[in-house]
C-alpha cells in the first residue's frame, strides 16, 4: 500500500465510526453536551465540516465544494453555546454537507501523486499535504470519544 491508499484507508475509517456513532441520534440528542464545559454533537460536527472544508480548500480550492449559504456562521466559536435548534443545521444538512465535503476530500486525494503529499502547507499542524488529508479523519476521530458519552446518556446501543 502506498501513501494515498493509507490515507484513503484513514479516511474510510474515520468516516465508519464517525457515523456508527451518530448513525441514530435524534436532532434533539444532537444538541446534548458530553459534558457542561463541552460542545454539543451538532456544534462538533458542524466545526468538523467547516474545518475539512478550509484544510480541503487550502490545498485544492477549485475542487473542493462550497458549504451551503450561511453554514460556516452557524458554527463559529461564538454560536457554541447556544442550544436553540433553529440556529444549527438539521441532521440531515449535516450528513448532506458532510458528504459533499467527503466527496471533495476524496477528489482531492484522488489528483494527487506520493510527491505532491510532501509539498508543504505552511501549517504547523499539518505542515505537509500528505499531513493535511490525513489530519482531516483524524480530526473526525478526536470528537468521536465525546460522541460515546452522549450515547451513553441517552441510552444508545453500543455500536463499536
Amino acid at each position: 500500500m502506498d501513501a494515498i491508499g493509507a490515507i484513503k484507508g484513514s479516511l474510510a475509517t474515520a468516516e465508519m465510526v464517525s457515523m456508527a456513532y451518530l448513525g441514530d441520534l435524534t436532532d434533539q440528542e444532537l444538541l446534548q453536551r458530553p459534558h457542561a464545559q463541552c460542545d454539543h454533537l451538532n456544534w462538533q460536527i458542524g466545526h468538523l465540516i467547516c474545518s475539512e472544508n478550509k484544510m480541503m480548500s487550502s490545498i485544492a480550492a477549485d475542487i473542493m465544494p462550497a458549504l451551503p449559504d450561511g453554514f460556516a456562521s452557524q458554527y463559529t466559536r461564538e454560536t457554541a453555546s447556544s442550544t436553540e435548534p433553529s440556529s444549527f443545521a438539521t441532521k440531515d444538512e449535516l450528513m448532506a454537507t458532510y458528504q459533499a465535503q467527503r466527496a471533495g476530500t476524496l477528489a482531492i486525494l484522488a489528483t494527487m501523486n506520493p510527491q505532491q503529499l510532501d509539498e508543504e502547507t505552511g501549517v504547523d499542524y499539518a505542515p505537509t499535504k500528505g499531513d493535511m488529508l490525513r489530519m482531516t479523519g483524524e480530526h473526525w476521530l478526536m470528537h468521536c470519544g465525546q460522541w460515546v458519552v452522549v450515547r451513553r446518556i441517552c441510552g444508545k446501543p453500543v455500536v463499536i
